[in-house]
C-alpha cells in the first residue's frame, strides 16, 4: 500500500466514525428527550396573585442582598424567612409551587411579567418620594441659610 492508498483509507474509515458518533448522539437524544414528567398540582398550591407578591418581594430582598448583605448577616436577617412569614406560606410550599408554575412557560412567564411591572410602579413610587424629600430638604436647607443671614445682618448692625 502507498501513501496515497493510505490516506484514503484513513479518510473513509474517520468518516465511518465519524456516521457511527452522529448515529449514536442522535438516538441518544431522541431516547433521552422522552417521558418528561411535569411536576403534580399541589395540593397547597399558593395562588398567582399571591406568588406574583412573593416574587416580586424576593427580587427585592436579592437586590437587598447585592447591596448590603454585610449588614443583613451581621443581624441575621433572614430575608427568605421574613417574606415567607409575610405570606404565611412555607419553604417547601413555596418550592412545589415554583416548580409546578414553571413547568408551565406561559404561566411562568405571565407570573414573571406581572412581577416586573410591580417593580417598575414600584420604583416610579420610590422616584417621587425621593423627589419630594429632596425638594423638601431643598426648602429646609433655603430658610436655614436665610435665616442665618438674617442673624448675621442684625448682629452688625
Amino acid at each position: 500500500m502507498n501513501l496515497s492508498e493510505k490516506k484514503i483509507c484513513t479518510v473513509s474509515n474517520s468518516k465511518f466514525y465519524l456516521r457511527i458518533f452522529c448515529l449514536i448522539f442522535i438516538i441518544s437524544c431522541s431516547i433521552s428527550c422522552q417521558d418528561v414528567q411535569k411536576p403534580e398540582k399541589p395540593a397547597n398550591l399558593i395562588s398567582q396573585e399571591i406568588m406574583i407578591d412573593i416574587l416580586t418581594d424576593v427580587y427585592i430582598s436579592n437586590a437587598a442582598r447585592n447591596v448590603n448583605n454585610k449588614l443583613l448577616r451581621n443581624k441575621n436577617i433572614k430575608l427568605d424567612s421574613v417574606i415567607f412569614n409575610k405570606y404565611r406560606v412555607d419553604s417547601l410550599q413555596f418550592v412545589l409551587s415554583n416548580n409546578y408554575y414553571s413547568s408551565n412557560l406561559d404561566i411562568y412567564r405571565d407570573l414573571l411579567i406581572k412581577a416586573q411591572e410591580k417593580l417598575m410602579v414600584l420604583q416610579i413610587e420610590k422616584d417621587s418620594i425621593y423627589r419630594a424629600v429632596t425638594k423638601q430638604d431643598s426648602i429646609i436647607n433655603s430658610l436655614k441659610r436665610a435665616a442665618v443671614k438674617n442673624a448675621r445682618e442684625k448682629s452688625s448692625k
